[in-house]
């Protein structure tokens, strides 16, 4: 059984090794600055937990029923020296850990602008059960369950949740932040190559949870430009009546592009969201958001 073990151990290290589409596997800034936090906070930690593990398997080797020359004084004393050492060196470890985690956190504020050479794009987000909602107000078109990004550029995004809460997360790009109903988050990320990026819901929102999911696809500059074209030329638009079937719980929705979007879509959910919010607390029913119509 032991033996068992040790060739399991063996066979898995380098598949857990080969783990791609998570955060060990970075693809941009952001991402890569999370990973190096991981390592550098393992790394402390392991500072006192392989010496732990050492001092505790030779203390059992050595005072083994076995081992006659292994002694032990039945005197009680008090030893400071030891004493010393035993409690300033995980009380060391714990300030260098907080340090670089209050470091690192801070200058990983998902508000923080990422510095570049060319001007970030804007994105909205709103979470919808259950799927996400894209909206570029820059070019007035928008997506579901797909988010096209060029590489090399800052995307700022702005979140909502036109339901429940919900967790907006691309894992290889790095920053889960929460979508709440009626407020609005920030999120700024960085692709630095292509690809196509696995992004999830991190938070438990109801039935069609499991399918909440989309592709962050990473394209050079001249090929965004060239989908936001093929966007915009046809499809349908999302004006309020288009909203309003979109905002219906679904499962497992296909990745949708709409040619162009109604003004502020994003401003009026978010202002609807929170009156929703403001009728529940005065008392009066609440009803799923939909968007105004009217000027």
């Amino acid at each position: 059984m032991r033996y068992r073990a040790l060739l399991a151990l063996l066979f898995c290290a380098p598949v857990l090794c080969s783990c791609t589409e998570g955060v060990l596997d970075p693809k941009g800034p952001i991402a890569a600055a999370e990973r190096l936090l991981l390592t550098n906070s393992l790394a402390i930690m392991l500072v006192v937990v392989v010496p732990v593990i050492v001092a505790t398997l030779i203390t059992a080797w050595w005072y083994r029923a076995s081992n006659p020359r292994a002694t032990r004084s039945l005197n009680l004393a008090y030893e400071g020296r030891i004493e010393f050492v035993t409690w300033s060196i995980p009380a060391l470890v714990v300030v260098l850990l907080g340090g670089v985690s209050w470091i690192g956190s801070h200058q990983l504020d998902p508000r923080a602008p990422i510095a570049a050479n060319v001007p970030p794009l804007q994105v909205d987000v709103v979470a919808l059960d259950w799927k996400w909602l894209f909206i570029y107000p820059d070019h007035g078109i928008a997506t579901v369950n797909r988010l096209v990004l060029p590489v090399g550029t800052p995307v700022q995004f702005r979140l909502t949740s036109a339901t429940v809460m919900n967790s907006f997360f691309v894992p290889q790009l790095g920053s889960q932040i929460y979508t709440m109903s009626g407020m609005q988050t920030r999120l700024n990320l960085l692709a630095d190559r292509s690809g196509e990026y696995p992004g999830i819901s991190a938070n438990f929102s109801g039935d069609g949870f499991a399918d909440m999911r989309f592709m962050a696809k990473a394209v050079q500059p001249n090929d965004f430009a060239t989908w936001v074209k093929q966007v915009s030329s046809g499809g349908p638009a999302l004006d309020d009546a288009g909203y309003a079937a979109l905002a219906k719980p679904s499962k497992g929705v296909p990745p949708t592009t709409y040619r162009a979007v109604r003004p502020k879509l994003f401003e009026r959910i978010l202002d609807q969201t929170a009156a929703d919010k403001d009728n529940t607390a005065g008392g009066e029913a609440w009803c799923p958001p939909a968007p105004r119509t009217g000027g």
